[in-house]
């Protein structure tokens, strides 16, 4: 068996940067174990197959697998995807809008797909609203231990520790300045006891600023159990974010719109835009967008 694969790199708008994607095209023979395989040999944060969709309206349906495991959701998958088979569909470097369905085992993920020139970007509507979780969530001082980081580096201004969920489950810890941010590195086992605990295989650090100064906050994603020991860019952990905006700045009615900056630590620059509506004060909706460039290509041989 032969199946045609790209990969991209997603959250960037050059190559070598953002989060490396595998996509393996026309899977529908393929069994869990053999996805599983496959996604092992790539060994990417994350590799998606391209399956017929059960519904003929849609795009596609689609199953996401870390190296070790399958996952419901997945934010880079989805966009690389998307972006990838819009291309196939409209032309690669030509101006279009698209409209992409793709079933997921979370759910129906539409995303928003466009080219104006240059990087093709695209847009997804998160499946599931993300909500705080109410856990008890471990102090201060053990959470600087576990980041080899003071505890005055730690939620700065009594902004508070969030564990939130929609889908996945992440662990949110503000950070005072981007230098502490820079500073940070998971200190073995205590930050693995912490995830542990709350059910969650990744932690979200995140500070004001960025970069580049559209950039609203700088963001570090550590996730030992999961793709590796950090994340150059994590769709779906920015997704839930909103709700730990949502939480702490007390977002009003409207649309709130926010850059985030992931993997300049890493040397791996990746951007990606955070949208949330809010409605009645509640969180309504929540969208993530970024772009991504196709890197390599070829026959995978089965």
């Amino acid at each position: 068996m032969q199946l045609q694969f790209h990969t991209l790199d997603v959250f960037t708008t050059r190559r070598f940067g953002g989060n490396p994607l595998g996509v393996v095209l026309e899977a529908d023979a393929l069994s869990t174990e053999e996805m599983q395989t496959i996604a092992r040999e790539f060994n990417l944060a994350e590799t998606i197959f391209v399956r017929k969709p059960k519904d003929p309206a849609h795009t596609a349906s689609v199953r996401i697998f870390f190296p070790t495991d399958e996952i419901p959701f997945a934010g880079h998958p989805t966009v690389g995807c998307a972006i990838l088979l819009a291309e196939l569909m409209k032309g690669e470097g030509t101006s279009f809008d698209a409209q992409i369905l793709l079933e997921e085992v979370a759910g129906l993920v539409p995303v928003t797909v466009r080219n104006t020139g240059g990087a093709t970007w695209a847009q997804f509507t998160a499946p599931v609203v993300p909500f705080s979780v109410s856990a008890s969530l471990p102090s201060v001082q053990d959470v600087a231990v576990a980041l080899g980081l003071a505890p005055s580096d730690i939620c700065p201004g009594e902004v508070p520790l969030g564990l939130h969920e929609g889908g996945p489950r992440f662990f949110y810890v503000p950070v005072d300045s981007r230098a502490a941010l820079a500073r940070a590195r998971p200190q073995e086992p205590h930050w693995s006891n912490i995830l542990k605990a709350l059910g969650t295989v990744g932690g979200y650090l995140y500070a004001t600023g960025g970069q580049n100064p559209a950039t609203d906050f700088c963001t570090r994603m550590f996730n030992p159990s999961g793709e590796g020991t950090e994340d150059p860019a994590t769709g779906s952990a920015a997704a839930l974010f909103a709700s730990q905006l949502h939480q702490t700045l007390g977002l009003k009615d409207g649309t709130h719109s926010f850059r985030l900056e992931q993997g300049y630590e890493m040397g791996r620059p990746s951007d990606i835009d955070l949208e949330a509506d809010v409605q009645d004060g509640e969180l309504d909706a929540v969208r993530v967008a970024g772009s991504a460039v196709r890197v390599m290509e070829g026959q995978l041989s089965f």
